[in-house]
């Protein structure tokens, strides 16, 4: 029922969608989906919450293959496995948006974590690298990856595949995005080590 969601939001949009319409596509009654799902929004937000599951495995795969020297190497494999999620994914260009997959987290997960692939790729870029300020940087993915999403939707939008001009862009931006944020979180940091060694002379 869930692929059959997500086959039907790329036909026809999440807004035409209804629940008859995934249950009969998918061959089963309307009862039978009821029993798993209230409504198409919570079909949506099962489809969206398992892709972002499959993001963070992929993410961890390419972290532990990959020589990932730099915090921008880590970026730019967060960037690449979301566009390999936007192409692979039927639907979730569309439900990755915050009016349909609001809610769409683990129970577990934080309400302040905002955007769950932005809270994906923090804990990867934390764990893996010598980040200053977590918090600071969970904020500044959330500001990147929400314009990154939407630069992507508008490349998907031009060419089916995605046009790779436009992909570079939201690359780009991301990056001067991120690097102002953590070069002012590093600097911060700087500062009071700085101050001690003043002290200790």
């Amino acid at each position: 029922m869930v692929d059959t969601c997500g086959v039907l939001i790329d036909e026809i949009g999440y807004d035409r969608l209804s629940a008859t319409m995934i249950a009969h596509r998918a061959g089963v009654t309307i009862g039978s989906l009821h029993q798993f799902f209230p409504d198409k929004r919570a079909v949506a937000q099962a489809l969206a919450l398992r892709a972002v599951d499959a993001y963070a495995r992929q993410l961890q795969d390419r972290f532990a293959r990959d020589g990932l020297t730099h915090w921008w190497d880590g970026v730019g494999a967060g960037i690449d496995e979301y566009i390999v999620l936007y192409r692979a994914v039927p639907g979730i260009r569309i439900v990755h948006r915050d009016d349909v997959v609001v809610g769409a987290r683990a129970p577990d997960a934080d309400p302040g974590d905002g955007d769950a692939i932005a809270a994906q790729l923090t804990r990867a870029l934390t764990a893996r690298f010598a980040v200053a300020d977590p918090g600071r940087l969970h904020v500044a993915l959330d500001v990147a990856v929400a314009v990154c999403a939407a630069l992507v939707r508008f490349a998907f939008r031009r060419q089916p595949g995605g046009d790779e001009r436009v992909l570079t862009e939201a690359k780009e931006f991301v990056q001067a995005c991120l690097r102002h944020h953590l070069s002012l979180a590093e600097s911060a940091a700087a500062a009071p080590s700085a101050r001690n060694e003043g002290r200790r002379r």
